[in-house]
């Protein structure tokens, strides 16, 4: 006959007892503090760890980003249904340079399901532009008007925010080897990010090459073109292919080869890492600021914007962009607008609307300010 032991039996219920109080103080706990206890789990030892979820992007809405496109090519619901009809019934439609036909891009892409609508500057400079004019909450809060203003003008086209910041910038001296560019140190940039994080928002990093080349450059910023919200922007006006001294006499230059290997660059990252596309931004006032422009090759992992970068009054800015985005279509477009700049005090006038800018052809899916 087996003698129950009554005392460890007590013993041992109210071992389960306290052991399964505290499992449940645990998994209470864990569901309050990240509010969802399925991203924790156990590992070996029996210690929670924090397990890492991966969001599934859905498939690219092919019939939606073509219906966008024409949309921002200024065709209207009733037209755009029209033009349907037309062309599965005859192929005599004639071909207009806006929407620009390339290849689908890859699932999660930005544009044109989203109007990006950036600051630009340097944190170190006041000057350079409204990123840097004011306190970082100030700057924020301004920036965040102006995302909604967008949104509210195009609500089928809600705005984000990004922050475009020269993180290469042009200089007038030389330098220690002669460039005349000065890249931005590591603590700079984790402070733009920083900030982006607070607002959910994309980091686009500006690049003025001076007396060096996008090829010397681009490389040492691959650290960051890794990270999902950052992308790329160049600017062919402080790109001194003559061996000038930037930002005096002249403007610089790109060609179609120069942007060719950023979009390749930025390509291969994505590619690499299992990126949705990247955005690169050119910007451009001048002919000869990008040449051979039906030589740059759009491919899935980016999207290039072409972006109109003149400021002054309106007629001078509507000149530009007839004729060096409108006229030279690549795949997107952008514009750029200047809080001092474009205010002109003696004629009264000052920058053009959002309803003045969406009449345009094609409607602008990225807005800096400046």
């Amino acid at each position: 006959m087996v003698k129950i032991d009554k005392k460890n039996i007590l013993k041992s219920k109210k071992f389960w007892l306290y052991s399964s109080i505290v499992y449940l103080f645990i998994a209470i706990f864990c569901i309050f503090l990240v509010g969802n206890a399925d991203s924790f789990k156990l590992d070996e030892n029996g210690n929670l760890i924090k397990e890492i979820v991966v969001k599934k992007i859905p498939p690219l809405d092919k019939a939606d980003y073509d219906k966008r496109l024409y949309m921002l090519a200024g065709y209207s619901t009733t037209s755009y249904a029209a033009l349907l009809v037309a062309t599965t019934t005859s192929t005599s439609t004639k071909p207009k340079l806006w929407p620009v036909k390339t290849v689908y891009p890859n699932a999660g892409a930005i544009l044109p399901f989203n109007r990006v609508v950036a600051y630009y500057g340097n944190l170190l400079s006041t000057g350079m532009g409204v990123l840097g004019e004011y306190p970082e909450n100030e700057m924020l809060a301004k920036l965040d008007a102006e995302v909604q203003k967008w949104t509210l003008a195009d609500p089928n086209t809600p705005a984000i925010p990004a922050l475009d910041y020269i993180v290469v910038t042009a200089q007038g001296s030389k330098g220690v080897d002669g460039k005349y560019r000065l890249r931005m140190p590591d603590t700079e940039i984790s402070k733009i990010l920083a900030m982006a994080n607070k607002i959910n928002g994309l980091v686009i990093l500006d690049i003025q090459v001076g007396l060096s080349t996008i090829q010397d450059e681009l490389p040492l910023l691959e650290k960051y073109i890794k990270m999902p919200n950052v992308h790329i922007a160049i600017d062919p006006e402080f790109s001194m292919k003559n061996g000038e001294r930037p930002g005096v006499d002249y403007v610089g230059t790109y060609d179609a080869s120069d942007i060719n290997y950023v979009i390749n660059y930025m390509a291969k990252i994505v590619n690499d890492n299992n990126l949705t596309p990247k955005i690169l931004v050119v910007h451009r006032y001048r002919q000869y600021m990008v040449t051979n422009y039906k030589d740059i090759k759009i491919v899935p992992e980016v999207q290039v914007v072409m972006d109109m970068d003149g400021w002054g009054q309106k007629a001078g800015k509507l000149a530009t962009w007839q004729n060096y985005i409108y006229k030279e279509p690549v795949q997107f477009a952008g514009f750029k607008l200047f809080y001092k700049n474009d205010i002109n005090k003696t004629t009264g006038t000052g920058m053009m609307t959002t309803e003045e800018i969406l009449k345009l052809t094609p409607h602008p899916v990225y807005i800096q300010y400046q």
